[in-house]
């Protein structure tokens, strides 16, 4: 019931009923405690979701609103938008620390218990009955529903053990209870809400409506205590046959999400959630993937959600671009284990590796049952290029490369690849004209300037000068030549 990793100085003092009523405690259903934890928030200006992006001003203060007036809610949208991430967050609007009677399944607050085992609790020790604490973490339940779902998973089942004990079947302790109950005084999150059959759903709708549950035709009166959250996606649950209408109805609020809407969310949700830290292992530096190379993978994300080739309704995940962005990172790791560079920087040469690693990730409107379609692989390619352009254009608009344009005006070439270390390339160049400019174009600070990071800025510009049609580029498998 305690976090394993506060200390026991760290927990409320009150161990027993009796000190828990001197103390001035008082019960409160868990939905005006979030609703009180919310307003308190936003009154000291904090953000009532941390950690949410791109849902300041659409998403999260319909969120508030619906918390606010004690609502259950949907969240509806496609895939990789942030629902089960956003649904997470709601736990930390519940209180650190809750009293609960210690030993029971269904999280009973002391003052307010609902089970025939936590009467007779109360009634055998009095004032001396045992209290322990829960902490909010504990304090969520999920499911991701699945059409083999049942209602014992959810909801509960008779026992046939404590039935065999000689307890009768309407007698509530021959309950073996499910992951809603357990989630009493909690926040319980339904996954894709459409998947469930529809007589799991029917078990739903009696727990919004009366806050009890039905198990195999008895009655079971549990004034149940929780803030119920369920996912879907948009086409699933407006479709009637999916879902039953009267669960709809039983919802108090509709949350429509969707993908960043501006550049800069999507590039701020990329630094937030790629793990790319714990890649430099023990030999290694943490590798560092620059920041035109992260908003040309958002940019990447952003054209193949748009694509015409891309089905619509399935949309493309957030974690298509958090995958990408950590294999580019991986793919300079990679080049500094073989290469011995002590710091791992990630080039234009590490984006290829993006197309066949995150390929899974997106479903073709129009692909053909081979699985193996080469086409699917050309249009991923096609808009990686685009999205570097794109980059280049907005970052290098109006700085004069021409010094670097006639280092190839005597037939030169510069070799580069995946495994080429920046020490080689740069060696290839030479003086580079302009180089301190190029970097403060591209967000390197004038005292971090490295030569893994110019090596990364100059392949850069040799990229964007090729894709302006203003440099000759030859690519064979690993190995790219600039020039000539």
């Amino acid at each position: 019931m305690t976090d394993p990793g506060t200390p026991a100085s760290a927990l409320p003092a009150p161990t027993t009923l009796g000190e828990l009523r001197d103390s001035g405690a008082t019960f409160r259903p868990v939905k005006a405690e979030i609703r009180a934890n919310l307003l308190a928030r936003l009154a000291a200006g904090e953000p009532s979701l941390p950690g949410i992006v791109g849902f300041d001003d659409t998403v999260v203060p319909e969120v508030e609103r619906a918390l606010i007036a004690g609502h259950d809610l949907v969240l509806l949208g496609e895939r990789g938008q942030g629902k089960t991430r956003l649904i997470r967050t709601l736990i930390g609007l519940l209180d650190e620390w809750t009293p609960v009677l210690t030993g029971s399944e269904l999280n009973e607050h002391p003052l307010a218990p609902i089970s025939v085992w936590a009467h007779r609790q109360i009634a055998e020790h009095g004032d001396a009955t045992p209290v322990g604490w829960l902490h909010r973490s504990d304090r969520f339940g999920e499911k991701l529903a699945t059409p083999d779902t049942s209602v014992g998973d959810l909801i509960g089942d008779v026992d046939p053990i404590k039935v065999a004990e000689g307890r009768t079947l309407g007698d509530p302790e021959t309950v073996h209870y499910g992951l809603v109950p357990r989630t009493n005084r909690g926040v319980f999150s339904v996954n894709e809400l459409p998947d469930l059959a529809e007589r799991i759903q029917v078990a739903l709708l009696n727990v919004l409506e009366e806050r009890d549950i039905q198990i195999r035709g008895y009655r079971v009166r549990l004034p149940l205590d929780l803030l119920l959250v369920a996912s879907a996606n948009p086409e699933d649950y407006t479709n009637r046959g999916r879902i039953i209408t009267p669960l709809k109805d039983r919802f108090g609020a509709e949350v429509r999400t969707h993908y960043p809407i501006e550049l800069a969310d999507e590039v701020r949700l990329l630094n937030q959630e790629a793990h790319t830290s714990w890649l430099g292992g023990e030999q290694l530096e943490t590798p560092l993937v620059p920041e035109h190379l992260v908003e040309i993978v958002a940019r990447f994300t952003r054209l193949v959600r748009d694509s015409n080739h891309v089905d619509q309704r399935s949309g493309v995940s957030a974690r298509f671009a958090i995958a990408g962005l950590e294999t580019v990172a991986a793919s300079a790791v990679r080049r500094a284990a073989v290469a011995g560079e002590t710091r791992p920087v990630a080039r234009v040469v590490d984006l290829p590796s993006i197309v066949p690693a995150s390929r899974g990730k997106v479903e073709f409107a129009d692909s053909g049952s081979d699985p193996d379609d080469e086409r699917e692989l050309e249009v991923l390619e096609h808009l990686l290029r685009q999205a570097t352009a794109q980059t280049f254009r907005a970052r290098c608009a109006g700085l004069d490369l021409t010094g670097l344009q006639e280092h190839f005006t005597g037939g030169d070439t510069v070799e580069s690849g995946e495994l080429v270390p920046a020490a080689a390339l740069l060696g290839q160049l030479g003086t580079i004209p302009k180089l301190a400019e190029l970097l403060g174009r591209l967000g390197v600070p004038e005292g971090e300037q490295s030569a893994e990071q110019a090596a990364a800025a100059v392949e850069f510009a040799l990229e964007g000068l090729y894709l302006t049609r203003r440099l000759a580029k030859d690519t064979d498998g690993p190995r790219t030549v600039y020039g000539a």
